[in-house]
């Protein structure tokens, strides 16, 4: 009779957490992210990839044969892919530009929506973005690669335990050593270096991220007002953007410094928060320092990966969609943080142009 109970609660533990339910039939619009290798690549067990659509053939080729994908879901155009792939979420890996077009298209259909980061290119496009997900009642998500990082959960642990008080200063690092050194390809080049269809240059790619998780760690609150500061290292390589640029985000007791840039001798995405009696520094997904009030010296811990789903992308997203689990106001996927970090990104882009420290509303 244990023995029966056991299976039981096994299978239904199994089917709780998507290892037994059917996959989720996703569709990928563009190709020209390389971040869409961590869906291509990743072979889960609860999505499947049943469509692809990608104009440029040679790049859709290079990249099933990579994959072991057949050609035959590669589709010209997202009204092919509707029409013969049974669709129920889309994951966009083009421009941010086109972000938009991927929402006016799918959302009236009733197919949720994930975007790679950031949500869009300005306030105008979110807000139409916006409207059209709360309309027809889809999830409209946004991915960025920090959002599986273990330990900056465990640092948000410790800031909401009250465990180096009020926060007072949270500096966010994100970059490398520029796209075009760190060998991305051509497709990819041709719009992350143009400053419409990526709606800036490293302020945009890298100055999201801190964007993000401030405003995760801040609760969803704006901040008053957005200082930045851009340059251009080497207008020869990167003559159209910026390659660096520094944020400041003013609270009322609490400064937030994002530090995006194209020119780290290093890959980095890491973070440090200040509080009044302590700090945590994370400093990737699985290594943290910590430094509490009564500590004599710095402590360094080892943080272990999230358990599915909260461990990739699109195993959350399938979560979402079944119901499992439930996305809150300000997760750091979120549509409502993520119209912060839009307005945050383009009042800093309006700042750095006019000198100006920008006031939100």
């Amino acid at each position: 009779m244990k023995k029966i109970i056991f299976i039981l609660l096994t299978a239904y533990t199994l089917v709780s957490f998507g290892q037994v339910d059917n996959p989720l039939r996703i569709g990928v619009v563009g190709l020209t992210h390389t971040h869409v290798h961590w869906l291509l690549g990743g072979n889960y067990d609860d999505v499947q990839i049943v469509g692809i659509v990608e104009t440029n053939k040679d790049l859709a080729k290079r990249y099933t044969d990579q994959h072991n994908l057949s050609m035959d879901i590669v589709f010209d155009s997202m009204d092919e892919m509707i029409e013969k792939s049974n669709i129920e979420a889309v994951a966009a890996f083009g421009s941010i530009y086109e972000h938009l077009e991927v929402v006016e298209k799918f959302a009236p259909l009733g197919i949720h929506i994930m975007v790679e980061k950031p949500l869009a290119v300005s306030n105008e496009h979110a807000l139409k973005m916006k409207s059209l997900a709360k309309k027809h009642n889809i999830h409209l998500l946004t991915n960025y690669e920090t959002t599986w990082y273990a330990t900056n959960y465990k640092a948000y642990e410790i800031v909401q335990n009250d465990s180096i008080g009020n926060l007072r200063k949270i500096v966010v690092h994100d970059g490398h050593q520029g796209p075009i050194e760190i060998g991305v390809n051509q497709e990819f080049l041709d719009w992350l270096l143009d400053p419409i269809q990526n709606g800036g240059g490293a302020l945009t790619d890298f100055g999201c991220y801190g964007a993000n998780l401030i405003t995760w760690f801040m609760n969803g609150e704006k901040p008053i007002s957005v200082t930045a500061f851009t340059q251009q290292i080497k207008p020869d390589l990167y003559p159209n953007v910026d390659d660096d640029a520094t944020i400041i985000l003013q609270y009322s007791k609490t400064q937030g410094i994002i530090q995006a840039s194209w020119n780290w001798p290093f890959n980095r995405k890491d973070m440090e928060l200040y509080g009044e009696t302590g700090y945590v520094f994370s400093d990737n997904g699985s290594d943290m320092r910590i430094r509490l009030k009564n500590d004599e010296n710095e402590k360094q811990i080892k943080i272990e990966s999230r358990l599915k789903p909260f461990d990739n992308p699109f195993s959350y997203f399938g979560a979402i969609i079944r119901g499992k689990i439930k996305i809150e106001e300000n997760d750091l996927s979120s549509l409502e943080n993520n119209m912060i970090v839009v307005e945050i990104l383009e009042a800093a882009k309006e700042s750095a142009k006019t000198g100006k420290t920008i006031y939100l509303n």
